[in-house]
């Protein structure tokens, strides 16, 4: 909310400065935001009146004029504005003024200069150019009471702050001038200036029939006839430049008249055009299909759940929320109906905000506007109607069918003491509630407070202790450390910290990316296979309607908008939580009833192996790669990699990854049928895997190094096509080699492109390079044949290999 201080402290006027005031608002709760000037530093701007203006003889868009700042003699100014002219007064900047500075941060300074031959001895001003607005039709005309010669910041009030506070839910009571001029009230002692609501002079006795079908919409409904209103009567400009000053421009005097008392009590009120409604109001639900243009120009459809001030033909506002387009007020309006009514929370909550605009008035009547004072502000708003607009007011009708219960709430000093961390006495805690207007009964130990019908937050005993808290002042607070018992987590020895995978992704090149928990929905049937997955009762975005239970697809959606801005290779990763359906989970202080959380780590690779460089040829990243970062990832664990399907992975290129037989993930290039989809130029490679199995480590085992020379030998076999590599490295690691066998790797794959050279088909070639030692001595070669010959016979029980001539 923003407002000027000059308005808030002509109802309190506490003897602090502006700063100091901003500081005591904040540490009672209530934030500031922005302290703002209302105009920028200039000097030497008085009020000016033009005694002359006549055509410059030179130029046909100058005029010269003769301008009288309160000096005797009449100063020569040459003007281009299309309204100077004699009669005005407006803003006039003398010699040796400084003007606000333009956007290369230096003022710009007035001096006596010739324009076409003609002296000019200052310049006359408008709104634009002192940066007051960005109004450049022309100068800025004053009033015509205006003090010729008055510095300019006097004359309108230009010394002047302007206060943003951000505001929370349960202050409602301050969402209007005097509302926060009572907040400052309390909190320095200053004396509070009440308002008092004379009741306006009844003319006449007309009434407009008014009934309220919907209880549970409308608590109290007031109104009053004015009759012979002059619509087209200017509002004043002390309460333009009020508005102005509160973020509101000026559209008509009733108008700004509804918006002046809106901000100035927190009473949102609306203006019928009488004539224009057919028989009288009705205050009720809508009905479903029934269709209402607003003020701003929409056509919204209602149902049973918004509620609408109907005639007799049709709905013409919606409660609340806005006015209808077809009883607003023209310059043909002569009689007007004003209302002012209090309407529950509940039944203006989100209303709004489904027709996807939101106003003042909907705002405030969200969160509790006062029931207890529509009378007083109508007799506030039907006054000033009258001194600006003139007309002739009917009586009052109030209708009072269902106002909220003001409800006793206790306070337990000792409680308050406990939850403040602070010795409070129950004389401290009651004048703490006494300058705030609470009406206050001391019990033993206790304080009960019946809330004002203006306070809809004080319904709990935290509530009241909240509020003693604001009047102490949190700055005031002690700061105590906490009390209590600290046990250190150690990490077991055999599992990694989660950073260390992040740490390990990005040495192997890939960058880290956080994403929503919440996707869409088609994500989850195609890249997920799951047909049910978890909906969001309240989703903030359509396409973000379910909760992911696989990070596939938000890494894809990644490498797309990385690919739509150009990137020619793209490796991501990310460590995130996914949600399953699980019945057998139970309800702890860190799970939910029937939903898994795990969290899972998942990479992509797209484009090129390697950055662009001239020492090796391009070459695209595929499965293997991808396999050996995964490898590289779990170390020193081996994994091993069985043929799999999965639903957002190409059939025949992706793997199931394990570790000691334990699946923990899968492996793969991206489905064609999703290739496609997402216009991919080439597969991208994907992997996820738990967390859990990539945060466990073997704990290390020291061994000597081995003191005798190593020996290496390498045999090629000839297997069945469907040996696995898997399957054969198991097969030598489980020879009885007496343990001299330390390591076997495959190096070499050949596939014959026809039958011949000892190979049939459906055969291939696997050579193996085999590592043996021994801690004794040096192998000898009798033993270092037994072996092989070993490895080999086992591989000839187990795939019926052959050794590849």
């Amino acid at each position: 909310m923003q407002f000027p201080e000059s308005w808030l402290r002509e109802f309190c006027n506490p003897p602090l400065t502006t700063q100091q005031l901003a500081e005591t608002l904040t540490m009672a709760g209530l934030e500031v935001e922005e302290l703002r000037p209302v105009a920028p530093p200039f000097t030497k701007i008085v009020v000016g009146e033009i005694r002359e203006a006549v055509q410059h003889p030179d130029a046909d868009r100058l005029r010269v004029c003769q301008v009288d700042v309160g000096q005797g003699a009449l100063l020569n100014i040459v003007c281009g504005a299309p309204n100077a002219r004699a009669g005005i007064k407006v803003p006039c900047a003398l010699v040796g003024a400084e003007l606000p500075p333009g956007e290369d941060g230096k003022p710009f300074v007035i001096r006596a200069s010739k324009l076409r031959g003609v002296e000019s001895q200052g310049m006359l001003c408008s709104a634009r150019e002192l940066k007051l607005s960005e109004d450049h039709g022309g100068l800025l005309e004053l009033a015509a009471s205006a003090t010729v010669g008055q510095d300019i910041r006097q004359h309108l009030d230009l010394d002047d702050t302007l206060f943003t506070l951000k505001l929370t839910p349960n202050l409602a009571h301050c969402l209007s001038i005097y509302g926060v001029a009572r907040e400052v009230s309390a909190l320095t002692g200053a004396p509070l200036k009440t308002p008092t609501f004379p009741p306006v002079p009844v003319r006449h006795q007309g009434k407009l029939p008014v009934k309220i079908s919907a209880p549970d919409l409308c608590g109290r409904f007031s109104g009053r006839i004015v009759r012979n209103v002059n619509t087209q009567a200017a509002t004043p400009s002390w309460m333009v430049d009020r508005l102005a000053r509160c973020g509101q421009r000026s559209v008509t005097a009733l108008v700004d008249i509804s918006n002046y008392v809106l901000f100035e009590f927190s009473r949102p009120t609306h203006i019928f055009d009488l004539d224009k409604i057919h028989g009288g109001l009705d205050v009720r639900w809508g009905r479903p299909g029934e269709q209402l243009k607003l003020l701003n120009g929409s056509t919204v459809t209602v149902d049973d759940k918004v509620g609408v001030i109907a005639d007799d033909l049709q709905p013409e506002s919606l409660a609340g929320i806005m006015g209808g387009d077809a009883t607003a007020v023209s310059d043909d309006t002569r009689n007007v109906y004003v209302e002012a009514a209090f309407w529950w929370p509940k039944a203006v909550a989100g209303r709004s905000r489904r027709y996807n605009f939101s106003t003042e008035a909907g705002h405030r009547f969200e969160r509790g506007v006062d029931p207890g004072l529509t009378v007083e502000h109508l007799e506030r708003i039907t006054q000033l109607i009258i001194d600006i607009c003139g007309g002739e007011a009917g009586p009052i009708d109030d209708a009072q069918v269902n106002l909220p219960p003001s409800s006793p709430v206790t306070l337990r000093v000792a409680r308050a003491a406990k939850i403040l961390g602070m010795p409070l006495t129950q004389a401290q805690c009651a004048d703490a509630l006494k300058r705030l207007g609470l009406p206050v009964v001391a019990g033993e130990g206790t304080l009960t407070v019946t809330p004002p019908s203006y306070r809809f937050d004080l319904q709990i005993e935290e509530d009241l202790i909240e509020e003693v808290a604001r009047m102490v002042g949190y700055n005031n607070l002690p700061t105590t450390p906490p009390l209590a018992p600290i046990t250190a987590r150690v990490r077991l020895e055999a599992q990694r910290g989660p950073f260390a995978v992040h740490r390990a992704l990005a040495g192997l090149g890939y960058q880290e990316t956080i994403n929503f928990s919440f996707v869409e929905e088609r994500w989850e049937h195609e890249l997920a296979g799951n047909p049910n997955p978890i909906k969001l009762q309240n989703p903030i975005a359509s396409q973000m309607s379910v909760m992911r239970s696989s990070l596939l697809g938000s890494l894809l959606q990644v490498l797309k908008f990385n690919l739509d801005r150009k990137a020619e290779r793209v490796r991501v990763f990310e460590v995130g939580r996914v949600f399953l359906r699980d019945a057998s989970v139970k309800s702890t202080d860190t799970t939910v009833e029937g939903f898994d959380q795990p969290m899972r780590v998942a990479a992509l690779a797209y484009g090129g192996t390697d950055a662009l460089q001239w020492g090796r040829k391009e070459q695209g990243v595929d499965f293997f790669d991808v396999k050996g970062d995964i490898e590289a990832l779990l170390a020193p664990r081996r994994a091993t990699f069985e043929p799999a399907e999965h639903p957002a992975l190409h059939p025949g290129r992706c793997a199931r990854v394990l570790v000691n037989g334990e699946t923990i993930g899968f492996v793969g290039e991206l489905h064609p049928k999703w290739r496609q989809g997402y216009n991919l130029a080439q597969a991208p490679v994907l992997f996820e895997l738990a967390l859990d199995a990539v945060l466990a480590r073997d704990v290390p085992v020291f061994k000597p190094v081995a003191k005798y020379q190593a020996v290496v030998r390498d045999i090629a076999v000839i297997v069945p096509e469907k040996v696995t590599h898997t399957a054969l490295i198991e097969a030598i690691y489980a020879a009885a080699t007496g343990g001299l066998l330390r390591g076997a790797t495959l190096f070499d794959v050949y596939r014959p492109k026809q039958s011949g050279g000892g190979m049939n088909e459906g055969e291939k070639s696997l050579a193996v390079r085999l590592t043996l030692n021994s801690d004794e001595a040096t192998l000898a070669d009798e033993q270092i044949e037994a072996q092989v010959q070993a490895i080999i016979a086992r591989l000839i029980s187990q795939f019926g290999a052959r050794l590849r001539a």
